[in-house]
């Protein structure tokens, strides 16, 4: 006579509560990582000892627009990305008034009298896409980047990483980042 073994049965009612209560763990406990945006600070009210109205000379501002197209223009004439970057590299340091002297530029009337007085302007339109907005600002930064980095390099004598928090000012001031950012029309 054969003997039948009987398996044994596994209870599995409460395998889905064990399954739900790992999900809920797993949800709880993982990070998820979320786009921190621009690294910008906003400026601040304007403070009461200093006029904030005074109008800015026409030559101490860039205009770049970005348009629906994603293209950019620079005083209506459309430039690539790639040419962004030295264009205001030498808006920003052209020393027009021939008040910086710690400035490179070639005292063009076309540009900023110096990189105090220098207005970055970025205007876009409600079409321009995220990724070419982001590829400008890059370009942009860059720009004072290289120009800080050079100060940095011939006037303190200093590579930038190296600056102590007092110099590390003086370099910000010397080419502040003005940038402000223009509403659509």
């Amino acid at each position: 006579m054969r003997h039948s073994k009987l398996i044994p049965e596994v209870n599995a009612g409460s395998m889905a509560d064990i399954a739900f209560l790992l999900l809920i763990f797993f949800l709880v406990t993982a990070t998820i990582s979320s786009d921190e945006g621009i690294n910008r600070l906003l400026p601040k009210d304007c403070p009461p000892e200093v006029n904030c109205t005074t109008p800015i000379n026409e030559r101490n501002i860039l205009r770049i627009v970005i348009n629906n197209n994603d293209d950019i223009m620079i005083e209506n004439d459309v430039i690539p990305l790639a040419e962004l970057k030295e264009i205001a590299k030498s808006f920003l340091d052209n020393n027009g008034d021939g008040s910086c002297n710690y400035c490179n530029g070639t005292k063009s009337s076309n540009a900023s009298d110096n990189p105090k007085a220098a207005v970055v302007s970025l205007q876009n339109s409600k079409q321009t896409s995220y990724k070419q907005f982001i590829a400008v600002q890059n370009e942009l930064t860059k720009s004072y980047y290289e120009l800080r980095n050079t100060y940095s390099l011939n006037v303190l004598k200093k590579p930038s990483d190296k600056l102590s928090k007092e110099e590390l000012k003086q370099v910000k001031d010397a080419y502040p980042f003005i940038l402000p950012e223009a509403e659509t029309k």
